[in-house]
Parts: C-alpha cells; structure tokens; sequence
C-alpha cells in the first residue's frame, strides 16, 4: 500500500496542542487500512517542551499506551534529510503548525519535479483573520489545501486556489472516544479545555463559570494556560481546576460526570462559522450531553437541539443545564442522538474515506497498490 508522511507540530504532545487529537486518529485509521505511514515533529516543539516541563520528560511517552505502534520521528530542522524521510512516499501531508522554512522546502521540493503528491492542511483561523501573516507561507508547489471548514476554504479561494482547496473537517478516532461503563458518578459537569490567550474569557465566565455557581453544580475543569486571575474566579464558583489531562484520558474524565458544555473562541465563532472544535467531536463520541454557546453549524454537520442544547445566553445555559442535571432521560436522548451522529458521519474513518476521495480528484489513486499503478 501506499506510503504517507505528516509533518506536524507533534504527535507526542496534546498540551494546548488539540490538532494532535485529529492527527493521531487519522494516522492509526490510514495505518489500520495497510497504509505505510510515519509522523515527524521537531524535537524540540513548542508543545512538547511545555509538556515535558509540566509533567516530565516521561509525558511525551505516555500516549504511546493507546497509540504503540504510530510511526513518529523527531527531527532537527537544520538536519532533516527530505529525500531520505520522503523516500517512497505518494501522499505528504503538511500540517499549518510548521516552521515557514520547512514548509517552503517541501514546495521547492515538489517544484522541482517531487512525484509525492503535496496537501497543505489548515486548522486556524489566520488565512481568514490574518492573510498577510499566511501569505508569507510559500504554498506555490502545494498540489491543494485541505481547510477544516467551509468558511476557511472560501478564504482560501479568495486567495486564489480555486477548485484546489477541499474541505476537511476533523472528527473523532472512535477507538479512543467512546463511552466508558462502570466509572462511578463523580461530579455533575466537566470542561475540558484551555483558558488560552482570553480569545474567550468573557464566553467561559457566562457561559460556564457563572452558570454553574448560581445552580451550585459540582464541577470540574481540565486545561493548560489558566492565569491565575482565571483560576481565582474558578475556585471562587467552587470550580476545580485540575490542570492538564492527556487527551486520550478525556474519556474516562467525561464518564464521571452528568454533562459536559462547549464554548468555541472567539475568532473560530465569528469570522469561521460552521467550524466546531475537535472536543465537540470527541465528546459527543463519548455520548456526552453537550450543551454549546452559540456558534452557526452552516454546514448542517449536526442537528441543534437534538444532537446536543443550544444555549444564546448565560440564562438559557444554566436553564439547559438545570434541566439536564434533575432528568436522566434527557441526558440520555440528547448522548444518544449525539453518539449516533458522530459515529454516522464524523468519524476519522470518515475522514480518512473523504482524504483518499480528495488525493483521486487530484489524480491519486492511493488505494490501488503502488505494483499495479506501474504495471
């Protein structure tokens, strides 16, 4: 079969780094269908020395425990050998998380007459709130872009790539995220998130930190980068902020508790509508009730109010998670509903069906053997 590359920030580490979710889902799925892959990430990424520092060296290791046998390589960026990692290889993917110049030398690369064929792939908001900033990336040699919404692959069209831009959204490895039976109740709501750069420090204060102290509700927080301003402010609502959790952990960390809300950043909701975050995929595969802060599913990849609650306001939050917190039946109807739609549509098996569609438009038939195309 098939050889395929991702050049990414890291695979190791998941600290303030949610694209690693996707990356390893899709990886292992592609790797499960008989695809040769491999990952290489600096050594020294920003991620991967956060989280080293945080935990110890011994965290880079710890998600080989759900993902053993994922080919990873560390790299030194003044050392990568390209022929040598690309040998072989049909499909490289390039996530945007990469240095400019490794980027711009894989196009050269590919200009030069590289038969691999070449995908960059988008998950941020700058090609639609920062375009100068994009523009210094040499995409010219890419064969096209994989955006993880609609509205961030208009933003590329408008740049000019035309019909060489395709939608990608991410979606949930349903191996690791699914439902976990016998995990004793142990609190009412869990959020697992970063406070990050205050790109939503308003939305977490209304719609998680006030809703929850006004109905009392026992709760806890995951996440990196909470200054601490933020923590006071949680443990004043008689939140628990528990710091860092792996994210393939997250599923045992959602069994313990009755619900579960969404609260996308700013920029995502506002200039990149139609676009949710990975966690909402990973907690409806879970068959966590969800209750979300507005953000406009233009795409139709779900059905509000059915697949989880929608709340405009911190009023109608806490409404929502009053309700969902005294009736079992419909925690149970809304982690149904939601559980089914991601397994019907947002899977990374999906994904990986919809990539290997993509690489065939582009003239790439990567699931026939690489004996037969030459034959």
């Amino acid at each position: 079969m098939a050889k395929i590359v991702l050049f990414c920030h890291s695979l190791r580490s998941d600290w303030n780094h949610g694209n690693a979710h996707f990356l390893r889902g899709m990886l292992s799925e592609l790797q499960g269908r008989g695809f040769t892959v491999r990952g290489f990430e600096p050594k020294d990424g920003w991620s991967a020395r956060n989280l080293a520092a945080d935990l110890g060296p011994s965290a880079l290791s710890a998600w080989r425990a759900v993902y053993p046998d994922l080919p990873v390589t560390t790299y030194d960026p003044e050392r990568l050998d390209l022929d040598q990692a690309l040998d072989g290889a049909e499909l490289v993917l390039v996530h945007e998380w990469n240095e400019p110049a490794l980027v711009a030398r894989l196009a050269a690369r590919r200009r030069a007459g590289a038969r691999e064929l070449l995908l960059f792939h988008d998950t941020h908001h700058r090609m639609a709130s920062a375009p100068d900033e994009m523009a210094r990336l040499d995409l010219d040699g890419f064969d096209a872009v994989l955006a993880f919404g609609e509205a961030l692959s208009e933003a590329y069209r408008r740049a000019g790539w035309g019909r060489n831009v395709f939608t990608w959204h991410e979606g949930a490895d349903l191996r690791v995220f699914r439902p976990v039976v016998g995990r004793p109740l142990e609190r009412d709501l869990v959020w697992v998130g970063n406070w990050g750069d205050d790109e939503r420090a308003a939305e977490l204060r209304e719609f998680l930190v006030a809703p929850v102290a006004a109905l009392g509700l026992a709760a806890r927080v995951h996440g990196v980068r909470c200054p601490a301003a933020a923590q006071a402010e949680l443990a004043d609502a008689g939140i628990d902020h528990a710091g860092y959790l792996a994210n393939f952990r997250v599923p045992q960390a959602f069994a313990a508790a009755l619900m579960t809300v969404h609260v996308p950043r700013r920029p995502y909701a506002r200039m990149l509508p139609g676009i949710p975050t990975i966690r909402v995929f990973e907690a409806l595969a879970c068959g966590m009730p969800l209750v979300s802060a507005p953000w406009d599913d233009c795409e139709n990849l779900f059905n509000p109010g059915e697949d989880y609650l929608v709340a405009r306001d911190g009023a109608e939050m806490r409404r929502h998670l009053a309700a969902l917190s005294a009736d079992p039946d419909l925690r149970a109807a809304i982690a149904g509903r939601g559980r089914a739609a991601v397994a019907a549509r947002h899977s990374c098996a999906h994904r990986a069906d919809e990539l290997l569609r993509i690489c065939s438009v582009l003239g790439r038939d990567l699931a026939e053997p690489a004996a037969a195309r030459a034959s």
